[in-house]
């Protein structure tokens, strides 16, 4: 009983930690534009400040997965969480452009050994059964800490540009702070210690033979999706409809809010009656479809119902697909946490930027293009699945 508490506090010391780590990404949203303009820089700039983020993220999240399999989580957690804090603080102080994109380069590295080490743990402290359960808590604050961010970071910009970055990074140093004290180090089995550590290169080669490796695959595809979708939605709905920068965060909060809500009451109840592939399998399918139905929406009632059912889908997605790998990864937790980051991560990085591409070139094919990569997502898990993993459709299946 006094570990089953332990684990329990465990698990919500790290949803919180998640929830600041991907707040902290959050509260810089509406500053980001204008912030900018004080360096002379606009959107080419920002899109290249938020690869930058995502390729650091690339780079390091196996590393740090692997790391955590060795040595434990804990020490990483608080270790990224102090480069993240120390990262933002250094993004508001900075007096030149190849300052921002030094300080988002460290604030990507920061959140590589934050999310794979905390995804390792929740698979620690939660039973095989009890393993969809826990992702989608961590998924609620990280729904939460995206929904909450944007807002907190507008309030906050009315004391000064620079502060929302400044709070953001002392909140990340405050939750290692706190990590340090109250969560329980995690140590890892034997075999885990013996694993020899690999190159990305190598790693990223290895994780074609993984059994989790389609998985991976969904997982970058929908990551695209998302910044697919978050990049260009503002664009899309201000060209075509002429809205407002507050009609653009309803859009957002709203989607953002049943994100959580599903995450922390529905979720369980759809993996324990349906199973996790099949979650995966609809949502894929209804998130294809309501991107490309956003073409052909009109009226704010209309747009915001199909953009709030694609970020419910893309909310289903995300804890499905990191159940499944946790459970197909077995001893390998934290080095298949930080494959899942790096392919999450890959698409991140991809997506802003060909949505960028696309939407300069005509403002629907964005969505046309992640409709189609949806489906042919759709498709290849189906098939995978029907072919290689017929137990998958079934829950509570190992």
């Amino acid at each position: 009983m006094t570990q089953q508490k332990s684990n329990k506090a465990a698990l919500y010391i790290l949803m919180f930690n998640m929830f600041i780590a991907m707040g902290s990404i959050g509260i810089i949203i509406p500053v980001m534009p204008e912030y900018l303009k004080i360096f002379g820089a606009a959107g080419q700039v920002l899109g290249m400040l938020i690869a930058t983020f995502a390729l650091a993220q690339f780079v390091f999240s196996p590393i740090a997965g692997n790391l955590s399999d060795q040595y434990g989580r804990k020490n990483l957690i608080i270790f990224g969480l102090i480069v993240t804090g120390l990262a933002q603080i250094s993004f508001g102080l900075s007096t030149d452009v190849w300052m921002l994109f030094l300080a988002r380069f460290f604030g990507g590295l920061g959140s590589a050994f934050i999310a794979p080490p905390i995804m390792a743990f929740v698979a620690d402290v939660t039973t095989y059964e009890e393993r969809g359960k826990g992702m989608g808590m961590l998924g609620a604050a990280m729904s939460l800490g995206f929904m909450i961010g944007p807002g907190i970071g507008g309030f906050l910009s009315k004391v000064s540009l620079h502060f929302p970055f400044y709070t953001a990074g002392s909140a990340a140093i405050l939750a290692a702070i706190l990590s340090f004290f109250l969560l329980p180090s995690s140590k890892p089995s034997t075999s885990q210690k013996a694993q020899k550590q690999d190159n990305l290169a190598k790693q990223m080669v290895r994780s074609v033979q993984m059994p989790y490796f389609v998985m991976l695959i969904i997982m970058l595809v929908f990551s695209f999706g998302i910044a697919n979708f978050q990049t260009t939605l503002s664009l899309f709905v201000t060209n075509k409809f002429n809205y407002t920068p507050t009609d653009i965060a309803i859009l957002l909060v709203v989607g953002g809010a049943f994100g959580v809500v599903v995450q922390m009451f529905i979720i369980t109840p759809l993996f324990n009656r349906y199973g996790e592939m099949k979650v995966v399998l609809v949502n894929l399918f209804i998130a294809a479809v309501s991107i490309y139905l956003i073409l052909f929406v009109s009226g704010f009632a209309l747009i915001l119902i199909v953009a709030t059912i694609f970020s419910t889908a893309t909310t289903l997605i995300r804890p499905a697909v990191n159940t499944l790998i946790s459970k197909l990864a077995e001893n390998e937790q934290g080095f298949a946490a930080g494959l899942n980051n790096a392919y999450m991560s890959l698409g991140n990085m991809i997506g802003p930027a060909l949505a960028g591409i696309l939407f300069d070139w005509n403002m629907n094919s964005p969505y046309i293009f992640g409709a189609i990569i949806l489906m042919a997502c759709f498709f290849l898990a189906l098939i995978w699945t029907l072919k290689k993993a017929p137990h998958l459709m079934h829950p509570d299946s190992k």
